[in-house]
């Protein structure tokens, strides 16, 4: 399951979610779509159901879907914000 590093705060706003890295003070925004990738992740749903919604949900095809998961959750996980089992 997807854990926020303990030292990662997350905040939601109108516009997606921030999260700040406590350890150096940097924030990190996310638009609507990456806040409703995050929470899913955080909440123990599997990138393949993330997937499901997204493409049920909104016009967007499977692969791009599952690309654009896969990326955010490589680029927070590079970033530490995210541990992942």
């Amino acid at each position: 399951m997807t854990q926020l590093r303990t030292d990662v705060a997350c905040t939601a706003t109108e516009d997606g979610m921030v999260l700040l890295d406590e350890r150096n003070g940097c924030y990190w925004q996310l638009n609507a779509t990456g806040a409703t990738i995050l929470q899913a992740l955080l909440d123990g749903a599997t990138p393949q159901q993330i997937t499901d919604c997204l493409t049920a949900a909104r016009p967007v095809t499977r692969d791009r879907a599952a690309a654009d998961i896969s990326a955010l959750l490589d680029h927070l996980t590079r970033a530490g914000l995210v541990s992942t089992p």
